[in-house]
């Protein structure tokens, strides 16, 4: 890699000063990879700059797959109201609750938006909480809260409690002279109704992205084992290591995928768990109502008036799972740029690309929707877990992640974010204002990465963002 990236830089050099001898074509052609731009192969979507590029389905749904599709976008749109309600087929919210609906953590199937400044209304931001871990049933809920604070609750129930935000500014210099400025948050609960939070574990998170999903669903545990090296055996100062989840389903554990912490093994666990802790809301998976200590539940109105025994039906479930697995990945822009293109050596280079693997086969066995078995995607994630360092860290373990650990975040459609959201808040709990800042922040195995970043011409940290961007 080395001598093929020195080589690449000959090429620059030689191509500005001999213009003649090699054209930018030809230039573009060496560092170009053919394909690169479809992150999912020809299932890629064409989505530059639509507001709804992370809501488009695969290409090529048979059947029913498009009508369900439909209805599984209502239902992730949809706001959940508390029972007794005359729309019966979206009652059952709560008791307490985070959100009234998906979209409203994922607009628009997008990123969510921390908590800011002045505690303005966020988007998806909330934190999970634990009075500790076990490596085989994962953390371990507060007798008073359970998993994660509920900051909304239905009329007449009081909601678990209030979080405000304090941003402290760290100021650095890169080596050529330049100044940056990170933020560093710091969260407090206040007016906690069920008891105190002081020696609880917490943890802050940000709705992530939807799109994609399914391809990751699809891949299989061997795929994503490929990529782990818990002692470090090469010796590169990485060493990912795959969370082994429980799994409802399946009443075993099996590997993580999804989630902050790869702390859900299916997507369906992920849906389910998300309905039940954001929501409040029942399925089959997770049938008990997130009641609040000292409440009964079982004096109040739920959403089961459909003949089911849960508020989210086994059918609705089907039809949000498999709009969930068909959304699509936007194609790249501006992938035949020479900034981009150097941009993308210089990010194989610093070895980012060892944790944001860009090389996976989808397995051939994904029955949800065929259509993706067998399917090359450039996810630039390995979903393995990683030490990022003392800053990044909850402090709070879940399965056999550690408070240090984070999963490697999908950077596909990383560069659209803005457009479809309207900001460019980054990393577990968005403190990163923007993908430069996101860099700065790794540390633990990425620490040697951020610091050769850093150490890079103002021009060439110009193309590595340019590269992400494109993404």
């Amino acid at each position: 890699m080395k001598y093929l990236y020195f080589s690449l830089v000959f090429i620059s050099v030689f191509f500005s000063c001999s213009s003649d001898e090699i054209s930018e074509e030809e230039y573009i052609d060496i560092l170009y990879e053919v394909d690169e731009e479809n992150l999912v192969s020809d299932l890629t979507i064409e989505a530059f700059t639509a507001e709804k590029a992370f809501g488009s389905s695969i290409p090529g749904l048979i059947d029913l797959e498009p009508a369900f599709f439909g209805i599984g976008n209502a239902m992730f749109e949809q706001s959940w109201v508390s029972a007794p309600a005359t729309t019966t087929s979206r009652d059952g919210l709560g008791p307490i609750f985070n959100a009234r609906a998906c979209g409203s953590c994922h607009s628009n199937d997008g990123r969510g938006k921390p908590l800011l400044e002045n505690n303005a209304s966020s988007q998806g931001f909330l934190i999970r909480l634990s009075s500790g871990n076990d490596p085989i049933t994962g953390p371990i809920g507060l007798t008073n809260y359970g998993g994660q604070l509920q900051d909304n609750a239905n009329l007449g129930i009081d909601k678990e409690g209030t979080i405000n935000v304090h941003f402290e500014t760290i100021v650095g210099t890169y080596p050529d002279g330049e100044s940056y400025e990170l933020r560093k948050p710091s969260y407090t609960i206040v007016d906690e109704n069920y008891g105190s939070l002081n020696n609880a574990k917490q943890s802050p998170r940000i709705g992530q992205q939807v799109i994609g999903l399914g391809f990751i669903d699809a891949l299989s545990e061997a795929s994503i084992l490929a990529n782990e090296d818990v002692n470090d055996l090469d010796g590169d100062g990485i060493s990912g290591k795959a969370n082994y989840v429980w799994n409802v389903k399946e009443n075993k554990t099996t590997i993580g995928k999804f989630g902050w912490k790869a702390n859900q093994p299916t997507l369906e666990q992920q849906i389910a768990g998300a309905f039940n802790g954001d929501m409040g809301l029942t399925s089959t998976l997770f049938p008990d109502e997130n009641c609040p200590d000292g409440l009964d539940c079982s004096e109040l109105y739920n959403g089961n008036n459909t003949g089911e025994s849960v508020e989210v039906t086994d059918t609705q479930m089907t039809r949000i799972l498999l709009y969930q697995a068909a959304i699509s990945v936007p194609k790249r822009r501006d992938y035949k740029t020479i900034d981009v293109l150097e941009g993308k050596q210089l990010f194989n280079e610093l070895a980012c690309a060892k944790c944001h693997v860009n090389n996976f086969t989808t397995g051939n066995d994904y029955s949800l929707l065929t259509q993706l078995e067998n399917v090359k995607i450039r996810p630039y994630s390995d979903f393995l877990l990683h030490d990022m360092g003392d800053d990044l860290a909850d402090n709070r373990a879940d399965f056999l992640a550690n408070g240090n650990e984070w999963r490697t975040q999908p950077l596909w459609g990383l560069g659209m974010i803005e457009t479809v959201n309207g900001h460019t808040f980054l990393l577990h709990d968005g403190r990163a204002r923007n993908i430069e800042e996101a860099i700065l922040w790794h540390g633990g195995e990425a620490e040697n990465a951020k610091n050769n970043f850093k150490n890079l011409s103002k021009e060439s940290r110009e193309q590595v963002l340019k590269f992400l961007n494109s993404l």
